[in-house]
């Protein structure tokens, strides 16, 4: 059974920086789309960048609103994910969580969050101050 553990929130100033990871186990040579979400509170969970196992560039996807800012990449050498996280603003203030099913990711998985029917982790907190 796949497990997910995430580290690296805390809290930034608007306009720094964190780096997000999420140590994976249980997964072992099948394919996985691995994911970051997000929910704020009184918000619905969303997705915020998604990549294939095989960290193809083709597979990764992101936010709208947190293009150009975030990054998520893989290091499957040591089963982990990654979401860095630049030039943060008050907005991007949730419970992050990594995500992790098998097969290849979908689009509809950063629009529709509710497709998801993956595991979660059980989240890192991020609070970004203005």
């Amino acid at each position: 059974q796949v497990q997910l553990a995430e580290s690296g929130g805390g809290s930034a100033e608007a306009g720094g920086s964190l780096r997000l990871s999420c140590e994976a186990s249980g997964v072992g040579s099948r394919s996985y789309c691995m994911a970051w979400f997000r929910q704020a509170p009184d918000k619905e969970r969303e997705g915020v960048a998604i990549i294939d196992s095989d960290g193809s560039d083709e597979s990764i996807r992101y936010l709208d609103v947190v293009k150009r800012r975030f990054t998520i990449s893989i290091d499957n050498a040591r089963n982990t994910l990654y979401l860095q996280m630049n030039n943060l603003r008050p907005d991007d203030t949730a419970m992050y969580y990594c995500a992790a099913r098998p097969g290849i990711c979908r689009i509809s998985y950063i629009y529709q969050a509710s497709t998801w029917d993956g595991v979660f982790g059980q989240g890192t907190q991020v609070t970004v101050s203005s």
